[in-house]
């Protein structure tokens, strides 16, 4: 774990800083899995210490991205502009108010939903900052008990057990791309 490395020795409030850092890095580039991050927080700062750092370092990760991905929009959108949009895109920028408040939440919810597209849907939409900082978070909290217990628990097995899990782990994640990649590729020469 080369976060835990790192925060090992500093001071508090630099490894708090440091873990920040991360969180917000891994929120904003969106294909990270944030689960090493609150897992090297609960390692260093206790299970109550680490989570509430990472759901404030998964917060703030979330709003910045936000701002940066609705920055990005605007500029790409001007060139989108000249061609036809989808429907899907037309939708999701009409998504506003209490629809798009509780689209996040629910969103948030599932562990399992790429938080950067999220983000990235809700930068798109007409969904202003505040609610979608109020929204994310609250999403990010239930979320984030899950993924904190369920590290703690992976934490706490024998070695061989975390090494079975971690093969398991990456074999199935390259499961996924090959089945999606797979599926991209059939329905782009269905479409030809």
């Amino acid at each position: 774990m080369g976060l835990l490395e790192t925060l090992s020795g500093q001071p508090v409030w630099l490894a708090m800083l440091i873990s920040l850092s991360v969180s917000i890095t891994i929120s904003v580039l969106g294909i990270i899995p944030s689960a090493f991050v609150t897992a090297a927080n609960i390692l260093y700062f206790g299970f109550g210490g680490g989570l509430v750092l990472s759901i404030a370092g998964e917060a703030a990760g979330a709003i910045i991205s936000f701002f940066l991905y609705r920055k990005g929009i605007r500029k790409l959108g001007q060139k989108i502009n000249n061609h036809k949009p989808t429907k899907v895109l037309e939708r999701l920028k009409r998504t506003a108010g209490p629809e798009a408040f509780v689209l996040v939440i629910l969103l948030r919810l599932f562990p399992f939903a790429p938080s950067g597209l999220v983000t990235l849907a809700a930068s798109y939409s007409k969904m202003g900052a505040p609610a979608f900082m109020v929204s994310s978070t609250i999403g990010k909290i239930p979320a984030l008990l899950i993924e904190a217990y369920s590290v703690k628990t992976l934490l706490g097995w024998k070695t061989e057990y975390q090494l079975a899990m971690a093969i398991f782990a990456i074999a199935a994640g390259v499961c996924y791309y090959y089945w999606t990649t797979k599926k991209r590729k059939r329905r782009k020469t269905n479409e030809e």
